[in-house]
């Protein structure tokens, strides 16, 4: 494994030496990194800006072949790859491979897009020469890419949202070059994903600069990518503070550009009362593992249970408490976020209107960074009365709300910010009675589940995974899923262009053979 920065084809050492710590034992791992410079980070930009000249005009095909071998070749790093993102992430070895699987997977997905190829929304309007009372020009438009992508990787998914994650697939996947900025907290993992893109790259004998990796355990490179000149789009999850600190950065630049962050979502989920009343003890399992799945560490994670104090609600709590009191303490990714726990649930958990329903009991004593699960309750007018109840805390916790009615719950509903999810629990012939709230909850998140877990995203064309501020930075777009590649991309009209001169994609004779638009009618 080649621990050094990865500019086009070349490594660079860098600067400032640093080590991932294993957070199961606390120590730090034996492979030593190098913090990228403010230099490298330039060197890495104009080489991603020059390769968009070529790259931008690949065909589809190309890039799908490109794509397939990266999969090809991170499928071939074999156990070498898990062990090593176990041991910076204190994750059990069957919860990697399946994101392993999710990565590569993904990988393929966008190469059968762009082998299909009606992703770039070709639209055509032939002229009318003899429209009255004026003539009508040849017009035709498709979607193109908008030039160099920085991606942060994120904690919590070294694989499927790091150094070829989702961002990274659909930016290449439309033609955009990508800087990675590595996450410090899984640098040998990012290293390892790194060489095997780098591999397929030299493969297909794509220009150099297509795809760099740059290492940083502090802020100075990704502030450097953010505001380089070459840079056109920027990718991150995480906090919320981080986001909007990248989007103010991409906002003062001369040329401002868009940031595409994936930042807090509480994820809300309403238990009607045919549900709880029905199947009580049903429900508190399936939200006891929900709650507790990975240490709580998903973005979509149930942080609110929402309720009407009634029939099965006692039932419901008591087995929730039970089974939350069973569950075996975790490690957290990082001591950061095990750190950033501890302090914000116990903030939540000292206010007064607070009464915890249950915490886990099995602590771990032999690994570090551990965190014990916790499930609170407040009444809803007291929830009403502070936005602190309303911030995320990132790892096993969840509240409890409960309203004294109806109108009470339509309240809290209506008061909650944009999330990512948001579910409702319910029996069949109670949801009519309900429709203001299910209405609600459309309009505050980006996917809306019923009867299931908000934990789990399925990677596929249809899915959104997003959400209004403050679940992401812009509602409209998904960071999973196909649909994610129009984040890199902007339309271009060819106006009265000679046909031998257009694109392939908006050509008479249609060479792709795609899908499109052509005077209002879609035809092959």
């Amino acid at each position: 494994m080649e621990t050094r920065n990865l500019i086009g084809y070349q490594y660079t050492k860098g600067g400032k030496a640093f080590n991932a710590t294993n957070p199961a034992t606390g120590k730090p791992l034996e492979a030593e990194f190098n913090a990228a410079s403010v230099e490298d980070a330039d060197k890495a930009m104009k080489l991603a800006a020059s390769a968009f000249e070529v790259y931008s005009l690949t065909s589809g095909k190309t890039r799908a072949v490109f794509l397939r071998s990266i999969a090809e070749e991170i499928t071939a790093l074999g156990d070498t790859l898990i062990e090593a993102a176990m041991s910076e992430t204190g994750l059990p070895a069957p919860r990697l491979q399946g994101e392993r699987a999710r990565t590569v997977n993904q990988l393929y997905m966008y190469a059968d897009l762009l082998d299909e190829g009606s992703w770039v929304e070709a639209i055509i309007d032939t002229a009318i020469p003899d429209r009255k009372p004026l003539p009508r020009v040849d017009i035709r438009k498709m979607m193109v890419p908008i030039g160099p992508a920085v991606v942060f990787g994120a904690s919590n998914f070294p694989m499927a949202y790091s150094v070829m994650g989702g961002d990274s697939c659909a930016a290449l996947a439309s033609g955009c070059p990508v800087v990675v900025k590595a996450h410090p907290a899984h640098p040998s993992t990012s290293a390892l994903v790194a060489e095997a893109v780098k591999k397929a790259a030299e493969k297909h004998y794509l220009t150099e600069g297509v795809f760099s990796i740059l290492y940083d355990d502090g802020y100075t490179v990704g502030e450097a990518l953010v505001k380089h000149p070459a840079t056109k789009i920027v990718t991150f999850t995480g906090s919320l503070k981080g986001g909007m600190a990248l989007v103010k950065m991409a906002q003062e630049r001369d040329e401002p550009i868009p940031v595409f962050a994936e930042m807090g979502s509480i994820n809300p989920v309403v238990l009607l009362p045919g549900a709880l009343q029905s199947r009580p003890q049903e429900l508190a399992k399936t939200y006891t593992d929900s709650i507790t799945m990975s240490a709580g560490q998903f973005c979509t994670n149930p942080g609110l249970l929402l309720a009407i104090n009634g029939p099965g609600l006692e039932e419901f709590k008591a087995a929730l408490k039970q089974g939350i009191e069973e569950v075996n303490s975790a490690t957290m990714l990082t001591p950061g976020i095990c750190a950033n726990f501890g302090k914000l649930s116990e903030q939540m958990l000292s206010d007064k209107v607070i009464s915890v329903i249950g915490h886990s009991e099995k602590l771990n004593d032999e690994n570090a960074n551990q965190v014990l699960a916790v499930v609170a309750e407040i009444k809803a007018a007291d929830f009403l009365e502070d936005e602190k109840f309303k911030e995320e805390v990132f790892g096993p916790y969840s509240l409890l709300i409960v309203a004294d009615d109806l109108k009470q719950l339509q309240q809290v509903v209506d008061s909650l910010h944009g999330q990512l999810t948001a579910t409702v629990m319910a029996e069949k012939d109670e949801l009519v009675n309900y429709r203001s709230i299910t209405d609600s909850l459309a309009k505050l998140a980006g996917r809306v589940i019923l009867n299931g877990p908000p934990t789990g995203v399925e990677v596929n064309n249809a899915i959104n995974h997003g959400g209004p501020f403050p679940a992401t930075t812009d509602g409209r777009f998904t960071s999973v899923g196909t649909s994610s590649i129009k984040r890199f991309v902007r339309p271009v009209c060819w106006q009265n262009w000679h046909p031998d001169l257009l694109p392939d994609e908006l050509k008479d004779n249609n060479p792709l053979n795609i899908w499109r638009l052509n005077n209002n009618e879609w035809k092959k």
